[in-house]
């Protein structure tokens, strides 16, 4: 009897389907979260915890009993200061796993009349433009920003091109600061985003473009920037912008991506990525 016949082949026999599975599961999952990490500081943090494990690992094989003792005891208490290191990845990850296809089975509301709200939108955003009027526009999705909106008015009112128009008029109470879209009404006015965390970002960008990288960074809504200096209509999503647009692309870019059900239909997701990457690190 061979070594293939003894060994190898009771092995490979002994496999059931679910072993497979159970790999193939796991093997997609690390896959994920290490592509999840790539870009982030916390891939750097466990870089630098894989090489305290080799030298915990070292020591004790070389029996350095007291560096072995020191890093064993610093990595039980570092398992909790990890998850508080981490704690903007684990969000964000959390946050993108209830984006998924298995979260949209527990969602419920979502914006509707996105024809109407889009043209008025667009018809505020092509308006302020021409007056280089600075505007700074979020629509939720499926994702509340409550947890990082900071101040703000309440309004609920219905969409109209005059009243956004009228909001972001300079030295006026409401002007500084973000307009929230919910559910297809203007639901707060003069609120404060979070700042994007992109070190790369080019120094060209304000505080209006940082604030809406940072607001598309850590949920799924889709922001609308006017530049007070230029004049130019922005869009980001998904930590992604897009510069220059005119008012017609505007209006075919917020029609596939203010509402989920029609980015499920149209796809715009991959073409806004492609688009955005020529002028993110610019």
């Amino acid at each position: 009897m061979n070594y293939f016949e003894s060994v190898v082949f009771p092995f490979f026999k002994s496999i059931q389907i679910t072993d497979i599975i159970d790999v193939v599961l796991v093997a997609f999952i690390i896959y994920n979260i290490m592509k999840f990490l790539r870009q982030t500081r916390a891939m750097q943090l466990l870089k630098g915890v894989g090489i305290l494990l080799i030298v915990m690992y070292l020591s004790d094989w070389l029996h350095l009993n007291v560096i072995n003792f020191i890093l064993i005891t610093a990595m039980q208490v570092g398992a909790t200061a990890l998850l508080i290191v981490f704690q903007p990845e684990l969000r964000r990850g959390l946050e993108h796993v209830g984006r998924s296809k298995l979260g949209e089975m527990f969602t419920f509301d979502v914006n509707r009349d996105v024809p109407d709200m889009v043209d008025e939108v667009c018809e505020a955003a092509a308006n302020l433009a021409k007056t280089k009027t600075g505007a700074l526009i979020v629509f939720e999705r499926r994702s509340r920003l409550n947890d990082v909106l900071t101040g703000g008015t309440m309004i609920n009112a219905e969409i109209s091109a005059e009243i956004i128009e009228n909001i972001f008029v300079p030295n006026t109470p409401l002007h500084d600061g973000a307009v929230i879209i919910r559910n297809g009404r203007i639901y707060m006015a003069s609120t404060v985003l979070p700042l994007s965390s992109n070190k790369r970002l080019s120094k060209e960008f304000g505080t209006r473009h940082r604030a809406a990288l940072g607001v598309s960074e850590v949920s799924d809504c889709v922001a609308l920037v006017v530049s007070e200096e230029t004049g130019r209509i922005s869009v980001t999503m998904n930590g992604d912008m897009i510069r220059n647009l005119s008012v017609s692309s505007l209006h075919t870019l917020l029609n596939k991506t203010v509402h989920p059900e029609h980015e499920e239909k149209s796809g715009p997701s991959k073409i806004f990525k492609g688009r955005a990457k020529q002028w993110i690190n610019r």
